[in-house]
């Protein structure tokens, strides 16, 4: 498996993904050194707060060139995802492309999405759709968000979830995975995705 690699780039949520893992048993290293994330065994890319800041912090290391690059696998998580994907309308903030979606908030969605309560926060059923990620969980598991942007589905998208409209909860091409929804914060079903990831 290799050494499993948190991108540490001032982004939250590192320390309950961390714990996650351990319970697993999996250690996990905590860096934002280049050579050590190019080096790793599986990559994890997680992220809460503000696109267009948290994507300046990636800058700053050369990350956003870097994670495109890799060829281990790789799990985006929350903002990790939308900031995977092309564009994100939070700070008019290019993304790295990764996935072939662009983000948006959900108002921006007129008519389909007015009078709902943003952040989406809470539990949402996820439908896979020949998702290695959701492998060997119950059709329609549940899983915790907390977003106020989504990414539209696309080509790459593996898991639909719903709120006012659909979006994508699990993006999936080549080696790069990616969930909406805090693994870290699901329960039982959060771990088998985590578990999914490490057998890949």
């Amino acid at each position: 498996m290799g050494t499993i690699t948190l991108i540490d780039y001032g982004a939250g949520n590192t320390q309950s993904v961390t714990y996650a893992l351990q319970r697993l048993g999996i250690e996990v290293s905590l860096t934002s050194d280049p050579d050590r994330i190019r080096r790793a065994g599986r990559v994890i890319f997680p992220g809460v707060g503000q696109a267009a800041s948290a994507m300046k912090r990636l800058q700053k290391n050369g990350l956003d060139k870097l994670i495109p690059e890799l060829r281990q696998p790789v799990l985006g998580v929350c903002l990790g995802l939308q900031l995977m994907c092309r564009h994100t309308t939070e700070g008019d903030t290019p993304g790295m492309g990764i996935f072939d979606a662009d983000v948006i908030h959900f108002h921006e969605q007129r008519g389909k999405t007015d009078g709902l309560k943003i952040p989406h926060m809470g539990w949402n059923r996820v439908l896979p759709k020949d998702s290695l990620l959701l492998q060997r969980l119950p059709q329609g598991s549940y899983f915790y968000f907390v977003h106020s942007y989504f990414a539209e589905i696309c080509n790459d998208t593996k898991g639909v979830a719903e709120y006012g409209i659909p979006f994508s909860a699990v993006m999936e091409k080549d080696n790069f995975f990616a969930t909406q929804f805090h693994p870290e914060k699901s329960g039982d079903a959060g771990e088998q995705v985590l578990k999914n990831f490490l057998r890949i």
